[in-house]
This record gives structure tokens, sequence and C-alpha cells, in this order.
């Protein structure tokens, strides 16, 4: 006989701490990766719509071997192949002090850069090439150029695509799991495990997991209402 359904158990005591200290370090995972990912995606794009051939084809390379592996083994990889080739003592340091948490922020933000990376681009490849004709014309250098010209135009086009990263990342940062990071999916197995109730724990989960991405989206949605509204004015 199946047991009735009980959510008052994650109301309060140490299982509902025990989510919210998941729920915080999620946040804190995506926060960190997002931003590390959106300052490197655009700097992957801008060599990736370089004039000069070797910026172009490294960016191209890393792109397309981020973006063709799996992120659980570029997070497995970061937590258990690379620190392999540090001295032993270096290792230990590592291990010591919650590397598991660095390893899953390096891994997110290099696998999100990628797509960050592709999203700035087509941004930037609507923008018409005479807008880089007349500023190159106004004697700006390429990378005054985008900076002051080219990526401010783009940012609209580019919103719902760089909103769907944020949110893509906010759940792949469930992967984290797999390397010790006690982010929400993690706890959530934990209390699993304890408590025996499945269906409570995994839908208290899936609500927050949904709560993030209507609250990523809703953000998105102001700030293109205030973008729309200022444009008109």
């Amino acid at each position: 006989m199946s047991k009735p359904l009980d959510f008052a158990f994650l109301l309060s005591g140490q299982y509902h701490d025990a989510l919210v200290a998941g729920l915080v370090t999620t946040l804190e995972l995506s926060g960190l990766a997002l931003a590390a990912a959106l300052a490197l995606g655009v700097i992957v794009a801008v060599l990736r719509l370089a004039p000069a051939a070797p910026p172009r084809w490294i960016a191209a390379v890393y792109i397309e071997f981020v973006r063709n592996t799996p992120l659980l083994v570029q997070l497995l990889f970061w937590y258990f192949g690379a620190p392999q080739l540090l001295p032993q003592p270096v290792l230990d340091w590592l291990y010591a002090r919650n590397f598991e948490f660095a390893a899953a922020f390096v891994g997110l933000a290099l696998y999100t850069a990628a797509f960050i990376a592709e999203d700035i681009r087509s941004g930037v490849r609507a923008i018409p090439r005479t807008q880089m004709e007349a500023a190159r014309a106004c004697g700006m250098h390429y990378l005054q150029a985008m900076r002051l010209v080219i990526l401010p135009q783009a940012l609209r086009a580019m919103v719902p695509p760089l909103v769907n990263q944020a949110l893509n990342l906010v759940k792949n940062s469930s992967l984290a799991m797999a390397i010790g990071v006690a982010e929400l999916m993690y706890q959530t197995r934990e209390v699993e495990s304890y408590t025996f109730r499945s269906f409570e724990a995994f839908a208290a989960a899936t609500t927050l997991y949904l709560l993030l991405s209507l609250a990523i989206t809703a953000g998105a949605a102001a700030y293109e209402w205030r973008a729309t509204k200022h444009r008109v004015a």
C-alpha cells in the first residue's frame, strides 16, 4: 500500500534547510557561470568574426569541440581528468577546498560560452555591413567598432537566445551533482534517500526549477518591455 502524500516535512526542519541550501548553491553556480560565459562568449564571438583567419580558426575549433561533446563528460574531465596533470600536493590542496564547485563552474562556463558566442555572432551578422564600414571610415579599429557600434545594436536581437542560454544553464547545473556539488538536485537526492518520499522530493525540486526559469523569463520580458518603451519614447 502506497503512503499518502505529505509535503509537510519539506516546509521546515533539516530537509527544508537542505533544499534551501541546494537552491542557494544552484543560484551561485548558475550566476557565476553565466557571468563568466557571457564575458567569454563575447570574446569568442569577436574572434570568430575577426578579419584575420587564425583567430577565426581558433574560435571555431573551440566552439565545435565544446558543442559536440556532452556536458557531463566535460564536467567529469575538469574534476577528475585535468587535475591529474598537477603535482600531487596541489591536487590534494584542491580536493580539500571544495574543488568540485570550481570544476563545475569552469565546465558550465566554458560549455555555455560556446553557445553564447554563436548567438552573439548571429546577432552581429544581422547588423548591416555598412555599419562596420562606417565605423572603420571614422577611424575606429575592429575592436572599437565592435564595442562601440556593432554590439550595442546587436544586443536587441541577442536577448531572446541569451535568455534561452540562461535557462539552459540553470537546468544544466543539475549535472554538477555527478561530481559532488551539493546543488539542488544533489540535495533532493539526499532528501529522497533518507525519507523514501520520492514524489514529494522530486516534485519540490521540479517546482523550484520551474520557478527559477519563470523568474528568468519574467526578467527578460521586463527588460524587453523597457527597451521597447525607451525606443518608442
